[in-house]
């Protein structure tokens, strides 16, 4: 089920039996020179989208723009400030919680995400701490190659030329959901650099064409299609387990 294709009716009746909710979350950066702009976004948002087709459950808009400043030497990247990524997941959440979800879980696409969504996870429960009162919610989140069997399936697929950033299982996930909009380039070397990430001006002069530690052109529809299946099966176990968690009795 999807929130933005429902109803504000179809809506409540589903909290009437469930709480639980899943926000991909993702980010609009470059992905070397055959990757989507929009890779990091997209492929949360197939995986939580095939997963909502098969089993009963609901999915959010997705949070499309994330943190992505060290990208911001490539045009089309658009970033928020981490004070701003962290206010807007703040009000998402304060938004879903008010309508009485109680379990949010995001399924996020970028690891440069990862260190603010945590930090914002970190001041909604803090607004709770400090008032001395329950937060009401339980915030989880889960990067889709993190799901059960997911890496696992990448490095039998890809086991040289993974790499970090522009890798092949992303850039395959898009390729599979989207089959009219691969890319091909001619770049060198084969297999990128790897090295640190800080602005965006080192980050360019580092890694010229965009890529980290990969080797995109690996990339088949046919492997992105055995990853989807595989990453929304275990976002459904994901969910499932997240949705059973009992909170502690607290003292009266």
């Amino acid at each position: 089920m999807l929130l933005h294709r429902s109803t504000w009716i179809e809506i409540e009746q589903f909290l009437t039996h469930s709480r639980t909710i899943v926000v991909p979350i993702g980010s609009n950066e470059q992905h070397g020179p055959t990757g989507m702009l929009g890779t990091d976004w997209m492929c949360p948002e197939i995986i939580a989208h095939e997963a909502q087709a098969n089993a009963n459950i609901l999915v959010g808009p997705t949070f499309n723009i994330g943190m992505a400043q060290h990208h911001l030497g490539f045009p089309g990247t658009i970033s928020l400030r981490p004070s701003t990524f962290i206010a807007a997941i703040g009000d998402w959440v304060r938004s879903l919680a008010g309508h009485g979800f109680e379990k949010i879980l995001f399924l996020n696409g970028h690891g440069g995400n990862i260190a603010t969504i945590e930090a914002a996870f970190s001041e909604l429960y803090a607004e709770a701490s400090f008032a001395r009162r329950p937060a009401g919610f339980a915030l989880k989140l889960c990067n889709w190659w993190d799901l059960e069997g997911v890496h696992a399936l990448a490095n039998q697929q890809f086991p040289v030329g993974h790499g970090s950033h522009a890798t092949p299982s992303e850039i395959a996930i898009t390729q599979w959901a989207y089959p009219d909009s691969i890319k091909t380039a001619d770049y060198q070397p084969q297999i990128a650099p790897t090295g640190p990430i800080r602005e965006a001006l080192d980050f360019r002069a580092r890694f010229p064409d965009g890529r980290m530690g990969s080797d995109p052109a690996l990339a088949t529809p046919e492997k992105g299609g055995e990853l989807v299946k595989l990453a929304a099966q275990g976002l459904v176990q994901a969910v499932d387990t997240f949705s059973r968690e009992v909170a502690p009795q607290r003292n009266a």
